[in-house]
């Protein structure tokens, strides 16, 4: 992998994108951005309060205009939305200007690590188990398609999902600390 070359985390909500991607930028000294927030930070309203005056359509708009201007920048670790390989023009652009790493994690690890979450518009539901079987069924194909590398992060740390993404990609190990 080049030394300027992004890296673009996909999966679903709860996978662990945002933070694992922290950790990542930090082992490799890339910068770190999060789709979600940075849409967030430029409109003043959170994802949900997004959804809820737009709708599904007018937040994956924001966030393809999004995904275009972020993955132009170089030498960076990108945590995109889990619902981001809905559109074709964001799976080519992640594809063409990056190595795309799927984070696959299970339900069950997804209701475990998004159940205190309110802020997750498409988990306002009765049965979110459901709502999240149903997401994965569409969405799990889109995520191989899209990716370079599938790393599992069921029950693991950050910090040993984070070394295994950089093995697979082939860059040198950064030196060793005990951040976890």
């Amino acid at each position: 992998m080049k030394s300027n070359e992004n890296i673009f985390l996909v999966g679903p909500m709860g996978a662990g994108k945002s933070t694992i991607g922290k950790r990542l930028a930090q082992l490799l000294t890339m910068d770190l951005h999060d789709s979600d927030r940075e849409i967030e930070q430029r409109t003043g309203a959170d994802i949900s309060l997004i959804f809820e005056l737009e709708g599904e359509k007018g937040f994956r708009a924001r966030e393809s205009s999004m995904i275009d201007e972020l993955t132009r920048k170089k030498n960076i670790v990108l945590a995109t939305g889990g619902g981001v390989v809905m559109r074709p023009e964001n799976r080519e652009l992640l594809s063409s200007r990056g190595k795309v790493i799927y984070l696959q994690t299970s339900v069950e690890q997804q209701l475990q690590r998004t159940c205190y979450d309110h802020k997750r518009p498409l988990l306002q539901t009765e049965d979110p188990e459901t709502r999240l079987k149903e997401l994965m069924e569409v969405r799990d194909p889109l995520y191989r398609e899209t990716a370079n590398i599938t790393v599992n992060t069921d029950g693991r740390s950050v910090n040993t999902v984070a070394h295994e993404i950089i093995k697979q990609l082939g860059i040198k190990p950064p030196k060793t600390d005990n951040k976890e």
